[in-house]
Protein backbone atom coordinates (compact mmCIF):
# COMPACT_ATOMS: atom_id res chain seq x y z
CA UNK A 1 0.00 0.00 0.00
CA UNK A 2 2.58 2.93 1.00
CA UNK A 3 4.75 1.51 -2.16
CA UNK A 4 2.18 4.19 -4.18
CA UNK A 5 3.72 6.92 -2.07
CA UNK A 6 6.33 6.42 -4.81
CA UNK A 7 3.92 8.47 -7.54
CA UNK A 8 4.50 11.55 -5.95
CA UNK A 9 8.05 11.17 -5.81
CA UNK A 10 10.58 13.00 -8.16
CA UNK A 11 13.42 10.79 -7.27
CA UNK A 12 15.09 12.67 -4.45
CA UNK A 13 12.36 12.85 -1.52
CA UNK A 14 11.69 10.87 0.96
CA UNK A 15 8.86 9.18 -0.98
CA UNK A 16 11.80 7.68 -3.44
CA UNK A 17 12.78 5.00 -0.12
CA UNK A 18 9.78 3.14 -1.08
CA UNK A 19 11.07 1.94 -3.71
CA UNK A 20 13.31 0.05 -2.21
CA UNK A 21 12.11 -3.57 -0.86
CA UNK A 22 14.76 -3.42 1.70
CA UNK A 23 13.52 -0.17 3.18
CA UNK A 24 9.75 -1.57 2.66
CA UNK A 25 10.94 -4.74 4.78
CA UNK A 26 12.31 -2.93 7.15
CA UNK A 27 9.32 -1.44 8.02
CA UNK A 28 7.33 -4.78 7.76
CA UNK A 29 9.41 -5.87 10.37
CA UNK A 30 8.76 -3.12 12.77
CA UNK A 31 5.14 -3.15 11.72
CA UNK A 32 4.62 -6.52 12.79
CA UNK A 33 6.50 -6.26 15.98
CA UNK A 34 4.46 -3.42 17.69
CA UNK A 35 1.52 -5.53 16.57
CA UNK A 36 2.45 -8.25 18.91
CA UNK A 37 3.72 -6.09 21.29
CA UNK A 38 0.83 -3.92 21.56
CA UNK A 39 -1.90 -6.81 20.79
CA UNK A 40 -0.26 -10.08 22.55
CA UNK A 41 -1.50 -9.48 25.74
CA UNK A 42 -4.90 -8.56 25.08
CA UNK A 43 -5.16 -11.45 22.23
CA UNK A 44 -4.04 -13.69 25.04
CA UNK A 45 -6.63 -12.15 27.73
CA UNK A 46 -9.64 -12.87 25.21
CA UNK A 47 -8.41 -16.22 23.69
CA UNK A 48 -8.42 -17.00 28.16
CA UNK A 49 -11.41 -16.18 28.59
CA UNK A 50 -13.13 -17.70 26.00
CA UNK A 51 -11.23 -21.01 25.96
CA UNK A 52 -11.57 -21.98 29.79
CA UNK A 53 -9.50 -24.65 29.96
CA UNK A 54 -7.00 -23.65 27.80
CA UNK A 55 -5.52 -26.31 24.86
CA UNK A 56 -6.14 -29.73 26.15
CA UNK A 57 -3.14 -31.72 26.79
CA UNK A 58 -2.25 -35.69 25.60
CA UNK A 59 -2.83 -37.64 28.50
CA UNK A 60 0.33 -39.96 26.66
CA UNK A 61 2.20 -37.48 26.63
CA UNK A 62 5.54 -36.13 28.85
CA UNK A 63 4.40 -35.72 32.31
CA UNK A 64 6.03 -32.19 32.97
CA UNK A 65 3.24 -31.33 30.37
CA UNK A 66 0.40 -31.34 32.67
CA UNK A 67 1.81 -28.17 34.37
CA UNK A 68 0.65 -26.53 31.25
CA UNK A 69 -2.82 -27.23 31.20
CA UNK A 70 -4.86 -23.93 30.97
CA UNK A 71 -2.70 -22.30 28.29
CA UNK A 72 -4.93 -20.62 25.80
CA UNK A 73 -3.78 -21.82 22.45
CA UNK A 74 -4.33 -20.08 18.75
CA UNK A 75 -1.79 -17.55 19.29
CA UNK A 76 -0.97 -18.45 15.45
CA UNK A 77 -3.94 -15.28 15.40
CA UNK A 78 -1.17 -12.85 16.55
CA UNK A 79 1.69 -13.62 14.05
CA UNK A 80 -0.69 -14.05 11.44
CA UNK A 81 -2.22 -10.79 12.36
CA UNK A 82 1.21 -9.01 12.32
CA UNK A 83 2.35 -10.48 9.23
CA UNK A 84 -0.80 -10.02 7.20
CA UNK A 85 -1.08 -6.71 8.41
CA UNK A 86 2.35 -5.23 7.89
CA UNK A 87 2.74 -7.40 3.83
CA UNK A 88 -0.93 -5.29 3.10
CA UNK A 89 1.45 -2.22 4.54
CA UNK A 90 4.75 -2.58 2.96
CA UNK A 91 4.63 -4.71 0.36
CA UNK A 92 3.35 -4.04 -3.68
CA UNK A 93 0.00 -5.31 -3.61
CA UNK A 94 0.19 -5.38 -7.54
CA UNK A 95 2.85 -8.61 -6.93
CA UNK A 96 1.27 -11.99 -7.70
CA UNK A 97 3.76 -13.76 -5.29
CA UNK A 98 2.70 -11.51 -2.89
CA UNK A 99 -0.85 -12.51 -3.23
CA UNK A 100 0.55 -16.39 -3.25
CA UNK A 101 1.66 -16.62 -0.15
CA UNK A 102 -1.10 -14.42 1.74
CA UNK A 103 -3.30 -17.16 -0.07
CA UNK A 104 -1.54 -20.06 1.48
CA UNK A 105 -0.86 -18.49 4.70
CA UNK A 106 -4.24 -17.80 5.60
CA UNK A 107 -5.79 -20.89 3.73
CA UNK A 108 -3.38 -23.23 6.06
CA UNK A 109 -4.60 -20.45 9.25
CA UNK A 110 -7.93 -21.12 8.69
CA UNK A 111 -7.49 -24.64 8.14
CA UNK A 112 -5.98 -24.66 11.67
CA UNK A 113 -7.98 -22.50 13.30
CA UNK A 114 -11.12 -24.65 13.21
CA UNK A 115 -9.10 -27.56 14.18
CA UNK A 116 -8.26 -25.57 17.31
CA UNK A 117 -11.78 -24.72 18.07
CA UNK A 118 -12.40 -28.11 17.78
CA UNK A 119 -10.13 -29.01 20.31
CA UNK A 120 -11.27 -26.73 22.78
CA UNK A 121 -14.76 -26.77 22.21
CA UNK A 122 -14.42 -30.70 22.81
CA UNK A 123 -11.74 -30.48 25.31
CA UNK A 124 -9.83 -33.42 24.12
CA UNK A 125 -7.18 -33.37 21.34
CA UNK A 126 -9.38 -34.86 18.61
CA UNK A 127 -10.09 -32.14 15.97
CA UNK A 128 -10.84 -32.09 12.67
CA UNK A 129 -10.40 -35.22 11.05
CA UNK A 130 -6.93 -35.87 9.58
CA UNK A 131 -8.06 -36.85 6.13
CA UNK A 132 -10.25 -33.67 6.32
CA UNK A 133 -7.63 -31.31 7.14
CA UNK A 134 -4.98 -33.01 4.35
CA UNK A 135 -7.74 -32.35 1.55
CA UNK A 136 -8.44 -28.97 2.04
CA UNK A 137 -4.78 -28.74 2.65
CA UNK A 138 -4.00 -30.12 -1.17
CA UNK A 139 -6.64 -27.91 -2.39
CA UNK A 140 -5.12 -24.89 -1.14
CA UNK A 141 -1.60 -26.14 -2.52
CA UNK A 142 -3.24 -27.46 -5.70
CA UNK A 143 -3.99 -23.24 -6.64
CA UNK A 144 -1.23 -22.05 -5.38
CA UNK A 145 1.11 -24.66 -7.75
CA UNK A 146 -0.85 -23.20 -10.68
CA UNK A 147 -0.98 -19.79 -9.76
CA UNK A 148 2.83 -19.77 -9.15
CA UNK A 149 3.42 -22.06 -12.45
CA UNK A 150 1.44 -19.15 -14.00
CA UNK A 151 3.73 -16.68 -13.17
CA UNK A 152 6.73 -18.31 -13.73
CA UNK A 153 8.94 -17.54 -16.89
CA UNK A 154 8.32 -20.33 -19.37
CA UNK A 155 11.59 -22.03 -19.09
CA UNK A 156 10.99 -22.62 -15.63
CA UNK A 157 7.58 -24.09 -15.86
CA UNK A 158 7.14 -27.88 -14.46
CA UNK A 159 10.87 -27.61 -13.75
CA UNK A 160 12.93 -28.68 -10.54
CA UNK A 161 16.20 -26.73 -9.73
CA UNK A 162 18.68 -28.71 -8.22
CA UNK A 163 20.86 -26.87 -5.82
CA UNK A 164 24.37 -26.82 -5.88
CA UNK A 165 24.32 -28.06 -9.75
CA UNK A 166 24.66 -24.71 -12.50
CA UNK A 167 21.75 -24.23 -14.56
CA UNK A 168 20.40 -27.80 -14.03
CA UNK A 169 16.80 -28.01 -14.33
CA UNK A 170 14.74 -31.45 -14.09
CA UNK A 171 11.75 -31.03 -15.95
CA UNK A 172 8.63 -33.27 -14.25
CA UNK A 173 6.12 -32.06 -16.50
CA UNK A 174 2.67 -32.76 -15.40
CA UNK A 175 4.33 -34.41 -12.37
CA UNK A 176 6.00 -30.73 -10.89
CA UNK A 177 2.08 -30.00 -9.64
CA UNK A 178 1.82 -33.01 -7.76
CA UNK A 179 5.65 -32.98 -5.97
CA UNK A 180 5.11 -29.00 -5.40
CA UNK A 181 1.42 -29.77 -3.71
CA UNK A 182 3.24 -32.18 -1.62
CA UNK A 183 5.74 -29.41 -0.39
CA UNK A 184 3.52 -26.80 0.86
CA UNK A 185 1.02 -29.79 2.62
CA UNK A 186 4.41 -31.43 3.95
CA UNK A 187 6.32 -28.10 5.11
CA UNK A 188 2.81 -26.80 6.49
CA UNK A 189 2.73 -30.85 8.68
CA UNK A 190 6.14 -30.49 9.12
CA UNK A 191 5.91 -27.15 11.31
CA UNK A 192 2.78 -28.89 13.06
CA UNK A 193 4.41 -31.67 14.57
CA UNK A 194 7.17 -29.72 15.66
CA UNK A 195 5.24 -26.86 17.56
CA UNK A 196 5.38 -29.36 20.92
CA UNK A 197 7.68 -26.99 23.32
CA UNK A 198 7.21 -23.65 24.49
CA UNK A 199 9.34 -21.67 21.44
CA UNK A 200 10.42 -24.65 19.61
CA UNK A 201 8.51 -24.05 16.18
CA UNK A 202 8.85 -20.55 16.03
CA UNK A 203 12.34 -19.71 16.11
CA UNK A 204 13.19 -22.14 13.72
CA UNK A 205 10.21 -21.11 11.36
CA UNK A 206 12.00 -17.62 11.55
CA UNK A 207 15.25 -18.43 10.94
CA UNK A 208 14.05 -20.56 7.78
CA UNK A 209 11.52 -18.15 6.88
CA UNK A 210 14.29 -15.34 6.77
CA UNK A 211 16.81 -17.66 4.51
CA UNK A 212 14.48 -17.83 2.05
CA UNK A 213 13.35 -14.53 2.11
CA UNK A 214 17.30 -13.54 1.35
CA UNK A 215 16.66 -16.27 -1.30
CA UNK A 216 13.64 -14.78 -2.70
CA UNK A 217 15.77 -11.40 -2.74
CA UNK A 218 18.40 -12.81 -4.82
CA UNK A 219 16.53 -14.88 -7.55
CA UNK A 220 14.16 -11.59 -8.15
CA UNK A 221 17.53 -9.88 -8.77
CA UNK A 222 19.20 -10.18 -12.43
CA UNK A 223 22.65 -9.36 -11.18
CA UNK A 224 22.51 -11.60 -8.33
CA UNK A 225 21.39 -14.60 -10.07
CA UNK A 226 24.04 -13.74 -12.91
CA UNK A 227 26.81 -13.46 -10.87
CA UNK A 228 26.01 -16.92 -8.47
CA UNK A 229 23.89 -18.66 -11.29
CA UNK A 230 20.84 -19.25 -10.38
CA UNK A 231 17.41 -18.84 -12.07
CA UNK A 232 16.06 -16.04 -12.09
CA UNK A 233 12.28 -15.53 -11.08
CA UNK A 234 11.22 -11.97 -11.56
CA UNK A 235 9.02 -10.44 -8.88
CA UNK A 236 9.77 -12.46 -6.20
CA UNK A 237 12.13 -10.18 -4.47
CA UNK A 238 8.87 -8.65 -2.67
CA UNK A 239 8.74 -11.63 -0.59
CA UNK A 240 11.06 -10.40 0.95
CA UNK A 241 8.36 -8.15 2.39
CA UNK A 242 6.32 -10.63 4.03
CA UNK A 243 9.13 -12.57 5.83
CA UNK A 244 9.79 -9.69 6.87
CA UNK A 245 6.83 -9.23 8.50
CA UNK A 246 7.18 -12.91 9.96
CA UNK A 247 9.95 -12.63 11.58
CA UNK A 248 8.71 -9.11 13.17
CA UNK A 249 5.37 -10.88 14.39
CA UNK A 250 7.16 -13.93 15.02
CA UNK A 251 9.46 -12.20 17.76
CA UNK A 252 6.29 -10.72 18.65
CA UNK A 253 4.81 -13.72 19.55
CA UNK A 254 7.98 -15.61 21.17
CA UNK A 255 7.80 -13.14 23.66
CA UNK A 256 4.65 -14.55 24.90
CA UNK A 257 5.59 -18.05 24.29
CA UNK A 258 8.96 -18.09 25.43
CA UNK A 259 8.95 -20.51 28.69
CA UNK A 260 6.76 -21.09 30.10
CA UNK A 261 4.44 -19.82 27.42
CA UNK A 262 1.47 -17.39 28.14
CA UNK A 263 -0.19 -18.70 24.58
CA UNK A 264 0.50 -21.51 22.45
CA UNK A 265 1.21 -21.13 18.79
CA UNK A 266 -1.84 -24.03 17.89
CA UNK A 267 -2.87 -25.06 14.46
CA UNK A 268 -3.35 -21.64 13.61
CA UNK A 269 -0.10 -20.65 13.52
CA UNK A 270 1.96 -23.93 12.81
CA UNK A 271 0.09 -24.82 9.59
CA UNK A 272 0.01 -21.36 8.05
CA UNK A 273 3.49 -20.72 8.57
CA UNK A 274 4.92 -23.87 7.57
CA UNK A 275 2.51 -23.59 4.16
CA UNK A 276 4.31 -19.97 3.48
CA UNK A 277 7.67 -21.86 3.83
CA UNK A 278 6.37 -24.42 1.14
CA UNK A 279 4.52 -21.37 -1.03
CA UNK A 280 7.79 -19.56 -1.21
CA UNK A 281 9.95 -22.74 -1.97
CA UNK A 282 7.47 -23.03 -4.65
CA UNK A 283 7.38 -20.06 -5.76
CA UNK A 284 11.71 -19.03 -6.08
CA UNK A 285 12.23 -22.69 -7.23
CA UNK A 286 14.49 -23.91 -4.44
CA UNK A 287 11.91 -26.44 -3.41
CA UNK A 288 14.91 -28.78 -2.73
CA UNK A 289 16.95 -26.42 -0.86
CA UNK A 290 13.89 -25.75 1.93
CA UNK A 291 14.23 -29.31 2.58
CA UNK A 292 18.09 -28.20 4.27
CA UNK A 293 16.58 -25.04 5.51
CA UNK A 294 13.84 -26.89 6.94
CA UNK A 295 15.72 -29.57 7.67
CA UNK A 296 14.50 -29.62 11.61
CA UNK A 297 10.87 -29.95 10.52
CA UNK A 298 12.38 -32.60 7.69
CA UNK A 299 13.58 -34.78 10.83
CA UNK A 300 10.36 -34.39 13.17
CA UNK A 301 7.91 -35.32 10.47
CA UNK A 302 10.50 -38.32 9.83
CA UNK A 303 10.69 -39.09 13.36
CA UNK A 304 6.61 -39.92 13.39
CA UNK A 305 6.40 -41.60 10.22
CA UNK A 306 9.48 -43.79 11.54
CA UNK A 307 7.60 -44.62 14.46
CA UNK A 308 4.25 -45.24 13.04
CA UNK A 309 5.03 -47.63 10.24
CA UNK A 310 8.00 -49.47 12.80
CA UNK A 311 5.57 -49.65 15.44
CA UNK A 312 2.93 -51.16 12.89
CA UNK A 313 4.91 -53.66 11.69
CA UNK A 314 6.80 -54.98 14.76
CA UNK A 315 4.49 -53.88 17.70
CA UNK A 316 7.92 -51.73 18.76
CA UNK A 317 8.82 -48.53 19.21
CA UNK A 318 12.20 -46.68 17.88
CA UNK A 319 11.95 -43.42 19.62
CA UNK A 320 10.85 -43.38 23.25
CA UNK A 321 7.85 -40.76 22.24
CA UNK A 322 7.65 -39.04 18.74
CA UNK A 323 8.09 -36.48 17.59
CA UNK A 324 11.59 -36.76 18.22
CA UNK A 325 11.94 -33.54 20.69
CA UNK A 326 9.28 -35.95 22.88
CA UNK A 327 12.18 -38.76 22.76
CA UNK A 328 14.60 -36.40 24.62
CA UNK A 329 12.24 -35.13 26.57
CA UNK A 330 11.79 -38.79 27.86
CA UNK A 331 15.28 -39.31 28.51
CA UNK A 332 15.51 -36.60 30.45
CA UNK A 333 16.30 -33.66 28.86
CA UNK A 334 15.16 -30.56 30.22
CA UNK A 335 12.79 -28.21 27.73
CA UNK A 336 14.70 -25.21 27.82
CA UNK A 337 17.77 -27.62 26.95
CA UNK A 338 15.89 -28.74 23.69
CA UNK A 339 14.55 -25.70 22.26
CA UNK A 340 17.90 -24.29 21.90
CA UNK A 341 20.11 -26.77 21.13
CA UNK A 342 17.05 -27.30 18.02
CA UNK A 343 17.42 -23.85 17.58
CA UNK A 344 20.97 -24.19 16.88
CA UNK A 345 20.68 -27.29 14.74
CA UNK A 346 18.44 -24.52 12.82
CA UNK A 347 20.24 -21.64 12.30
CA UNK A 348 22.97 -24.26 11.27
CA UNK A 349 21.41 -26.52 8.70
CA UNK A 350 19.84 -22.65 7.13
CA UNK A 351 23.73 -21.69 6.61
CA UNK A 352 24.20 -24.76 4.92
CA UNK A 353 21.00 -23.50 2.89
CA UNK A 354 22.51 -20.42 2.12
CA UNK A 355 25.53 -21.85 0.99
CA UNK A 356 24.32 -23.73 -1.64
CA UNK A 357 23.27 -20.52 -3.80
CA UNK A 358 27.39 -20.08 -3.65
CA UNK A 359 28.66 -23.59 -4.55
CA UNK A 360 27.58 -23.41 -8.16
Amino acid sequence: MLYWLTLFSDGGDIFNLFRYITFRAGGAFLTALVFGFLFGQPLINVLRRRQGKGQPIRDDGPETHFAKAGTPTMGGLLIVGALVTSTLFWARLDNAYVWLVLFVTLGFALIGFADDLAKVSKGNVKGVPGRVRLALGFAIALVATLWAGYHHPDALQNQLALPVFKDVLLNMGVFFIPFAMFVIVGAANAVNLTDGLDGLAIMPVMIASATLGVIAYTVGRTDFTEYLGLHYVPGTGEILVFVAGLVGGGLGFLWYNAPPAAVFMGDTGSLALGGALGAIAVATKHELVLGIVGGLFVVEALSVIIQVLYFKRTGKRVFLMAPIHHHYEKKGWAEPQIVIRFWIIALILAIIGLATLKLR
